[in-house]
């Protein structure tokens, strides 16, 4: 049987994402007839979670592909550009270090860690092999007014409100994809002898008939969790946090420096994330319920805003079992977005993934009902991988820290307790003491995230090795040639960029020349 109708439960970022991905894909396919239909049915209220308001820069790629113009992302969404992320304090309580975006001078090209290590006392690894922290400290974009849409000069994704996201998603997919959109609730699903979910029942309205079906439905995972009953493989026993606190707060001014990466700040029982959008600041603070009630948890959120000159306001508690599906792809179902899973905001991983799902069932699309299991299986082992190395990643933030905080928490001491550690991170941990992390420690050509991420968040977390593989005298004079381009690039940038708040009005005011037909995802 032929796939020739898809239905996506659920709007937000990560249905009209989904929806949209397909749709584009099936134009182009069919040469602008849509073979394949692609629906979209929500709930007439628009829940968010609005923990996640950033991006990796693979966004500007697949808003690219869909066909939307960046400059509407910036009009309508309240967007800004994100050069990286910014840790305060995870270390010892007086540390800050960057994980940036672009990717260090002559990575993959010469062994810049130990030509780093000869100068380990006067410069952090990211501001010794690369420009693109100093540039977040400055407060500097990472574009000129006069490079074009979806171009950079340095790497980039996106802060923007998740609602208005949401809905000028759902706008460009309707008017420009050709994507049916349904508003109703569901209140059966309606499925085949042999297991399939035929049809979504929806209350006073026709069901709604599907080949296969893209869950989008959140944490409720209406179909991949209450109909096929796909159990959540829990990451709390790794990754304790399962709450969060969420607030929206003004800047001091209206003219305030736009901060151009996510700032997470440690707290003694969490930690805090704080996002500058042009108009506003998203913050919040995420925690363990089994280290830290809510009353306590909103009075360290308060304080952290306090210290800014901010008041807390009412801020939104949102409940997590942080985890992933054992499967994402049953029968003819696929789980996308929350509905997948959700670990914890640390390195904005979720809507990465959405975007990852969404590419990778566009590209092993089931041409029949017959190709589905294949397809699934790939689909499946491919993403349980991913979140895997997800959860490695954002233990690697914990793991190292050296905290002791007054209040007497057992959060951060817990975290560096082998026992909460997976074996696969202890294990590159024990490499790492003798060498630094290589393209040999990664097993896919598509990881989640390079080498050099790892090493960022390594060096910057205090780690060096215990012994070091030294270089021949010409390689390490190659690799310092790298370390010392990258400082007179940062000089120049420093005085050839726009500051960040300045480079969003302009494109505001005077929008942005055409996209260049492929966009970089490294400057």
């Amino acid at each position: 049987m032929a796939v020739r109708q898809v239905v996506v439960l659920g709007g937000g970022s990560a249905g009209w994402l989904t929806a949209a991905t397909l749709a584009a894909a099936m134009k182009r396919d069919a040469g602008g007839t849509g073979a394949v239909s692609i629906t979209l049915v929500e709930s007439a209220e628009l829940p968010s979670i609005g923990v996640g308001e950033g991006t990796w820069p693979s966004m500007r790629a697949t808003l690219h592909r869909i066909g939307l113009a960046e400059v509407d992302l910036l009009r309508h969404c309240d967007a800004a550009f994100k050069q990286g992320s910014c840790f305060d304090g995870w270390r010892n309580g007086l540390d800050r270090y960057y994980h940036p975006f672009t990717l260090p001078n002559g990575h993959g090209e010469a062994e810049l860690v130990d030509a780093w290590l000869q100068a380990v006392d006067t410069q952090d690894f990211a501001n010794a092999v690369g420009v693109q922290a100093a540039l977040c400290e400055a407060g500097l974009g990472p574009k000129l007014t006069s490079t074009p849409a979806y171009g950079a000069v340095a790497n980039y994704g996106y802060h923007f409100d998740a609602v208005k996201l949401g809905l000028l998603l759902r706008r460009h997919a309707i008017e420009q994809l050709g994507v049916r959109h349904v508003v109703g609730e569901v209140c059966d699903v309606r499925a085949t002898p042999q297991g399939d979910i035929s049809a979504l029942e929806l209350r006073g309205q026709p069901a709604l008939e599907g080949d296969l079906f893209v869950d989008c439905s959140g944490l409720s995972a209406r179909l991949i969790g209450q109909h096929y009953g796909v159990p959540l493989v829990s990451a709390k026993a790794v990754l304790f946090n399962d709450s969060a606190l969420a607030v929206q707060v003004p800047h001091a001014t209206p003219e305030a420096p736009l901060a151009s990466a996510t700032l997470a700040t440690a707290q003694p029982q969490g930690w805090t994330w704080d996002i500058a959008l042009p108009t506003r600041r998203g913050v919040g603070l995420v925690f363990s319920s089994q280290h830290c009630s809510a009353e306590a948890a909103e009075q360290q959120l308060s304080a952290h805003l306090a210290r800014s000159g901010a008041a807390i306001g009412t801020p939104r508690l949102i409940r997590f079992e942080p985890g992933y599906r054992a499967c994402f792809w049953h029968r003819n179902c696929v789980a996308v977005g929350l509905a997948a899973g959700f670990i914890e905001p640390l390195e904005a991983s979720a809507l990465a993934l959405v975007e990852m799902s969404a590419a990778a069932l566009r590209d092993g699309f089931p041409a029949t009902r017959e190709d589905m299991d294949g397809l699934a299986r790939r689909f499946n082992t491919a993403f349980t991988y991913r979140w895997a190395r997800i959860i490695d990643f954002l233990k690697l933030h914990y793991a190292l820290n050296r905290r002791e905080d007054s209040a007497g928490s057992t959060y951060w001491r817990a975290h560096r307790e082998a026992a909460t550690q997976p074996e696969s991170l202890r294990e590159a941990l024990r490499l790492w003491q003798h060498r630094p992390p290589s393209r040999a420690d990664l097993f896919h050509h598509d990881e989640m995230f390079p080498v050099a991420s790892y090493q960022y968040v390594l060096y910057g977390m205090g780690f060096r090795p215990a012994s070091s593989q030294a270089l021949n005298a010409a390689a390490l004079a190659r690799a310092q040639g790298f370390v010392t381009q990258a400082q007179r690039m940062t000089r120049q940038l420093l005085g050839a960029l726009p500051r960040h708040r300045e480079l969003v009005q302009h494109f505001l005011q005077h929008g942005m020349s055409a996209s260049p037909t492929q966009v970089p995802l490294h400057a």
